[in-house]
């Protein structure tokens, strides 16, 4: 597989995600369910706690991912729910650091919703990845 960032200008960089990414010679995309801050069981986590929320959120991303034989570096766009874009953005660190660990800088897009299907969940993960 081949990935080239398509960025125009460089703001969205300094964000650590691309304006657009062209993939090329990929064999398999995966299509990645919202993940929220949900136990292996199906509970809730995290009531009222953004940062623990959206921790768990990429665990859960990053799990799926794995049961794919992927990883984050695999991650090509990312969507971000939020039902508070300001305390979201006030723990966008965690996200933006696993990102950039994995050394990838997906499109993207963030979204502030009145709620999410799932009561007292405050942020939520959707992804596509290719491999």
């Amino acid at each position: 597989m081949e990935r080239t960032a398509v960025n125009p200008v460089a703001w969205s960089e300094e964000l650590g995600f691309s304006q657009g990414e062209l993939v090329s010679g990929h064999t398999r995309t995966l299509y990645v369910s919202g993940q929220t801050a949900m136990s292996a069981d199906g509970k809730p986590q995290h009531d009222g706690d953004m940062a623990a929320q959206l921790a768990l959120s990429i665990d859960n991303l990053e799990a799926v991912l794995g049961a794919a034989g992927m990883s984050l570096a695999n991650l090509v766009r990312l969507s971000v729910y939020t039902t508070d874009v300001d305390v979201l953005f006030r723990h966008y660190g965690v996200l933006a650091g696993r990102l950039g660990a994995a050394g990838v800088a997906p499109t993207s897009t963030m979204l502030g919703v009145t709620r999410l299907a799932i009561p007292g969940q405050l942020v939520e993960l959707e992804g596509t990845a290719v491999a």
